[in-house]
């Protein structure tokens, strides 16, 4: 604990100082984490790897304002360490036991705060602390590949959510309320540089919820699509080909899950998708429906990716006008990837950075890249997430919100990001698919969030004090 406390104060003292006091600032005075573990009911596969399991981390956080007045927040999120933490020496076991480690000294490192702020402002200060936790973790467990940026944002992310849920609680509203001026007085160039200097934050996000929001329903690679690809069924009352899911819920926007290193692989798995979707909506005489493609970055060459698009619209012009956007194509070490710029493939649908984004930097140095959009995830933080929607609005970058399958009040803090940031046309909701035992005791209080059947969500709820969730 002291070696965590003096990294902690070491890190403030190379941090900027706070700015002048706000009456509205808070202080950290207790965190406390626990976790659950679910089984998925079917595998979900993506970026080469199969999930069939979930450790959720959830973080319970109490605030102090400068009065004394106390609340409450609650923050939950997937430890998605296949996909945060990517491995070819390391098996699931151990990268996930690294990302608990992780947990707890983000947890030390929170509790030992003492200063009053603004959660985005808190965050600011914290984030340093949080990354040296993750590279004391690699050196203390002796981890054969360093934990990456991408992996700290995600186990950081609850507490992150649990602070901006408090805060959003102790003033009694929606925390997205809680970005304007009379609540975070510091603009956008003490985060995002001096481009940003007089602008705010609160000018790039919506106090309300956008009333309703498309579903974006997941296609896996190794989802059924019809009857004839299911060995067994599951017989658990939920739908198991395409087809049924888009009759349960109302389906109008597909995600295709593609492998990236077999090209007639994905092209035909799109086409095929459109073609069985193709006969269920003209069934329920639905006009209009989109895709978008999800490569998790395996794609070799940005010409692979051309190459298919041609022929996907060679085979079928009308699937190739309902691709909405494409996903992070190619690998995500950008500064090592430089040369799969994206300005072709832009000018035929939006790309957008995924598991590059973790920072201003990346998100400029993809926008050089080519890259035309972004796509935001609460498992990022809330507070970065926000900061990420400014700089690309400013940018006139496309913009999504994506899930780490989140089910719960990760789900709900996801789609009250989607909800909130202009721009944002649909919400991914993948937890209903895979893991829906850890959504039931959340389904009754948010029945327009978790039991969906006219193919859109009721966000119009997600407007209650702080995150919405509890």
């Amino acid at each position: 604990m002291n070696t965590t406390r003096r990294g902690f104060l070491a890190s403030l003292a190379a941090a900027p100082q706070l700015l002048a006091q706000n009456p509205r600032d808070v202080r950290i005075v207790d965190v406390a984490t626990s976790r659950e573990d679910y089984i998925y009911r079917a595998p979900l596969k993506f970026g080469g790897a199969i999930v069939d399991r979930v450790t959720l981390l959830n973080v319970n956080l109490t605030i102090s304002d400068r009065a004394g007045r106390t609340a409450k927040g609650f923050g939950s999120m997937p430890l998605g360490n296949i996909w945060a933490f990517p491995s070819k020496t390391m098996n699931y076991a151990q990268t996930l036991a690294a990302m608990q480690t992780l947990a707890a000294k983000i947890r030390a490192i929170a509790a030992a705060c003492t200063d009053y702020a603004h959660p985005v402002e808190l965050n600011h200060i914290l984030e340093p602390a949080w990354l040296r936790a993750g590279d004391d973790t690699t050196r203390e467990l002796k981890l054969a590949e360093p934990i990456p940026k991408l992996c700290t944002l995600v186990t950081a992310s609850p507490f992150d959510a649990a602070l901006n849920d408090a805060y959003g609680k102790l003033n009694k509203r929606s925390v997205f309320h809680c970005y304007g001026r009379e609540y975070l007085r510091e603009d956008l160039s003490r985060y995002l540089g001096a481009e940003f200097k007089g602008l705010f934050l609160g000018q790039f996000v919506n106090r309300e919820p956008k009333p309703r929001m498309p579903l974006y329903h997941l296609v896996g690679a190794v989802d059924p699509i019809v009857e004839a690809d299911i060995p067994k069924r599951l017989n658990d009352g939920l739908p198991e080909t395409l087809p049924e899911w888009i009759d349960y819920n109302g389906l109008t926007h597909l995600k295709i899950k593609l492998n990236g290193d077999n090209l007639a692989w994905d092209r035909d798995r799109i086409l095929t998708v459109d073609r069985v979707a193709g006969e269920v909506m003209a069934r329920r005489k639905t006009e209009k429906w989109f895709y978008s493609l999800d490569f998790n970055e395996k794609c070799q060459s940005v010409e692979y990716l051309l190459d298919m698009l041609r022929q996907v619209k060679e085979k079928s012009p009308a699937g190739f006008e309902r691709i909405q956007y494409i996903e992070q194509p190619t690998k995500r070490d950008l500064k090592a990837d430089k040369h799969n710029v994206m300005h072709e493939a832009a000018k035929l649908r939006p790309v957008v950075i995924d598991e590059s984004l973790v920072d201003l930097e990346s998100l400029a140095m993809a926008r050089e890249m080519g890259y035309s959009g972004a796509a935001l995830k609460a498992c990022k933080g809330q507070s970065q997430a926000l900061l990420m929607a400014a700089a690309a609005q400013k940018w006139k970058m496309f913009l999504c919100v994506q899930d780490l399958t989140c089910p719960g009040a990760s789900l709900i803090h996801s789609a009250g990001l989607a909800a909130h940031v202009p721009g944002v046309a649909a919400i991914e909701a993948n937890s209903r698919q895979y893991v829906p035992a850890a959504n039931k005791k959340w389904e009754a209080k948010f029945p327009g969030i978790f039991n969906v059947k006219d193919g859109q969500m009721n966000t119009s709820i997600l407007n209650r004090p702080g995150l919405s969730a509890v």
